[in-house]
């Protein structure tokens, strides 16, 4: 998917974007310690990058998608609102 799909980039977010024939919106992360050094807060940016898929999904269609956010990202309610406006143009 890194190789074969379309890469795109918002707000220091990456998008790596693979379309298919059909089916539900599959979602991947990456989210390394260069991210964050402790391992509960990689996991609370997971936690909030999979929150705003999962509100976003309806309007996503079938694609599997992988997202590695920036590496200063503060996991939060901020982080879900500002993916919620993301991922759907970024789907489109």
């Amino acid at each position: 998917m890194l190789r074969g799909g379309v890469r795109r980039s918002v707000d220091g977010y990456a998008f790596f974007i693979e379309r298919r024939q059909a089916g539900e919106p599959r979602l991947g992360m990456l989210v390394t310690r260069k991210h964050a050094r402790l391992a509960t807060r990689r996991n609370a940016i997971k936690r909030c990058i999979r929150e705003a898929f999962r509100l976003e999904r309806h309007r996503l269609g079938s694609l599997d998608m992988l997202v590695r956010p920036p590496y200063n990202a503060e996991p939060g309610k901020a982080m879900i609102e500002r993916l919620r406006v993301i991922l759907p143009k970024v789907a489109s």
